[in-house]
C-alpha cells in the first residue's frame, strides 16, 4: 500500500489572515445592524416631527364662530407632510361630541382619545391596509357655545420613513466595508512585517551550506528562541552521528580490509603443487571466492564512503586530469597482464571541476577496474578532456562492452550480467552516483570499431582555480 500523502498545512499568514477576515467579517456585521437600527430611530425622529407639528398646527386652526366649531385646515401643516413626497397624508379632525367635522370617518387612534398622553407621543398603526405612524393633537375649548376637548389625528405612511432608513444604513455600510477593509489590509502589512524574523530564520536555514552544522545565529524575538535552540540541538545530534559514521567507515576499512589481504596472502602460501586434481579446483575456487569477497567489501565500503562524502564534504575547485591520473594509477595493478596496452592521455590545459576529490577519484577508479576485469582484452585507454561547458573522463577498451538496452541496469546496485560473473555490481553505481552529486553524469558509448566507452561527465568550473 502507498502511504497516504500528508495534508499540508496553510501557512501561519494564511491563518492568522482568515481569523482577522472572520473578526472583522462579524464585527462589520454588527455594526451595520447598529447603523440600520439607528438610522431607523433617526428617520422616525425625523418624520414623527414634522407628523406632529401638523396635527398641532390643525388643532390650532380649530375656532368657534356663531356658537359653530370650524376648523381651517393650515397649509403649512400640508407643506410639512409635503417634504415626504412618497408618503399619503390620513387626517380626521373630531369634535367636542365625537363626530367628524372633516377627513376620514374611520381612521382611528391605537389608544383611546381620552387617553393622557404626550402630545409628542407618536404610534405606530394599520390604516387601509398600510402601516401607518399615527399622531394626535388635542384641542381645549372654553367657549359658552362650545366647550370640551377636540381632536386632531394624522397619519403617514412609511415609505419616507424606510427609504431614508435604507439610504442612511447604505451610507453607513459603505462607511464599514471601507473602514473595514483598511483595517485588514493594515493588519496584514502589520503581520507580515511581524513575520518577516521568521522568513529570516528560513531562509538563513535554507541557503545554508549542506556541510555546515555549526549553530544557526540568527536575531530573532524571544518567542522562537526556543525554535532555534531546537533547530541547533537537532544540528549538534545530527553533527554527532556523522562524526560516528565516519569513525565507523574508517574502523570497517580497517579492520575488515586487514584481515581479507592476511588471508589471500595465506591462500597464495599454500600453494596448489601438492594437492591433487580435485584439491587444486577447490583451491582455485578458495582464492577466487576469497578475491571477490575482497573487491566486494572493498567496494562497499567505497559506496558508504562516497554516500557520507556526498553530503558531509565541502566541493572545491580540483583538477580533473590530477583526479584521474591517481585513479589510473591505483587501478592498475602491478600484476596487470603484461599483453594489454594502456594508455593515459590529458590535455596541457587541465580542466577544473567543482568536487570532491576522493570521491571523484573512486568513481574513475571502479570505471577502469571495471574495464580491465570485465572489458578489456588487448588494449584500455584512459582520457581526460573538455568540451564547451564540460569536462570528461572516457574509459575505453576493446572487450565486448555492455548492450544498449543493459545500460539502464548496469548503473543499479548490484545488477551483474552473464559477461560480468563474478562482479559485486557496485561499479557503475558508484560511479553513478558520485556523478550525479557533482552535478554530472555517466553515459556509455556504443561499440565501434575502436571498443567500448564509459564516459564520466562533469560540469567545468570556469573561476579561478585555488
Amino acid at each position: 500500500m502507498r502511504p497516504e500523502s500528508k495534508k499540508k498545512e496553510p501557512s501561519l499568514f494564511a491563518r492568522l489572515a482568515r481569523r482577522i477576515s472572520v473578526v472583522l467579517g462579524i464585527g462589520a456585521a454588527l455594526l451595520v445592524t447598529a447603523a440600520w437600527y439607528y438610522a431607523e430611530t433617526a428617520a422616525n425622529k425625523a418624520y414623527d416631527r414634522l407628523l406632529v407639528g401638523a396635527a398641532l398646527q390643525m388643532a390650532e386652526s380649530l375656532s368657534v364662530e356663531d356658537g359653530t366649531l370650524t376648523v381651517r385646515l393650515p397649509t403649512s401643516a400640508f407643506e410639512l407632510l409635503g417634504l415626504a413626497e412618497r408618503d399619503r397624508i390620513f387626517y380626521r379632525v373630531i369634535d367636542t361630541h365625537g363626530q367628524t367635522l372633516t377627513g376620514y370617518d374611520d381612521l382611528q387612534s391605537p389608544t383611546p382619545l381620552d387617553d393622557d398622553r404626550d402630545v409628542s407621543s407618536v404610534e405606530e398603526g394599520v390604516y387601509k391596509g398600510e402601516p401607518v405612524r399615527i399622531a394626535r393633537a388635542t384641542r381645549v375649548l372654553a367657549d359658552p357655545a362650545v366647550s370640551g376637548e377636540a381632536y386632531v389625528i394624522v397619519a403617514q405612511t412609511n415609505e419616507a420613513r424606510s427609504a431614508l432608513t435604507r439610504e442612511l444604513t447604505l451610507r453607513a455600510t459603505i462607511l464599514v466595508f471601507v473602514m473595514s477593509l483598511l483595517a485588514f489590509v493594515g493588519a496584514m502589512l502589520a503581520i507580515r512585517y511581524a513575520l518577516q524574523p521568521v522568513e529570516r530564520l528560513g531562509t538563513a536555514v535554507r541557503r545554508r551550506d549542506p556541510h555546515d552544522l555549526t549553530p544557526v545565529s540568527v536575531d530573532v524575538p524571544r518567542e522562537l528562541d526556543p525554535f532555534v535552540g531546537s533547530i541547533n540541538h537537532f544540528m549538534g545530534r545530527l553533527n554527532e552521528r556523522v562524526d560516528l559514521l565516519q569513525r565507523f567507515i574508517a574502523d570497517a576499512a580497517h579492520q575488515i580490509r586487514t584481515p581479507l589481504t592476511a588471508l589471500s596472502a595465506q591462500i597464495d602460501l599454500l600453494g596448489a603443487d601438492k594437492l591433487d586434481k580435485a584439491g587444486r579446483q577447490h583451491y582455485e575456487r578458495v582464492r577466487e571466492r576469497t578475491g571477490e569477497l575482497a573487491r566486494l567489501t572493498n567496494q562497499l565500503l567505497s559506496h558508504a564512503m562516497v554516500i557520507h562524502r556526498a553530503d558531509s564534504v565541502q566541493l572545491e575547485p580540483i583538477s580533473l586530469v590530477d583526479v584521474a591520473r591517481r585513479a589510473y594509477r591505483a587501478a592498475i595493478p602491478i600484476t596487470v597482464d603484461p599483453d594489454i596496452v594502456i594508455s593515459f592521455e590529458a590535455p596541457d590545459d587541465r580542466p577544473f571541476v567543482l568536487g570532491d576529490a576522493v570521491s571523484l577519484r573512486e568513481a574513475i577508479v571502479n570505471v577502469i577496474d571495471n574495464a580491465l576485469r570485465h572489458g578489456a582484452d588487448q588494449r584500455l585507454e584512459v582520457r581526460v578532456g573538455a568540451n564547451g561547458t564540460q569536462a570528461f573522463v572516457e574509459v575505453e577498451d576493446d572487450g565486448p562492452g555492455i548492450p544498449p538496452e543493459g545500460w539502464e541496469k548496469a548503473t543499479q546496485r548490484f545488477a551483474t550480467s552473464k559477461s560480468h560473473e563474478g562482479s559485486s555490481g557496485l561499479g557503475f553505481a558508484i560511479a553513478q552516483e558520485v556523478a550525479s552529486a557533482h552535478g554530472g553524469s555517466l553515459s556509455f558509448r556504443a561499440r565501434d570499431e575502436r571498443g567500448f566507452t564509459v564516459v564520466l561527465t562533469l560540469p567545468l568550473y570556469k573561476g579561478e582555480p585555488k
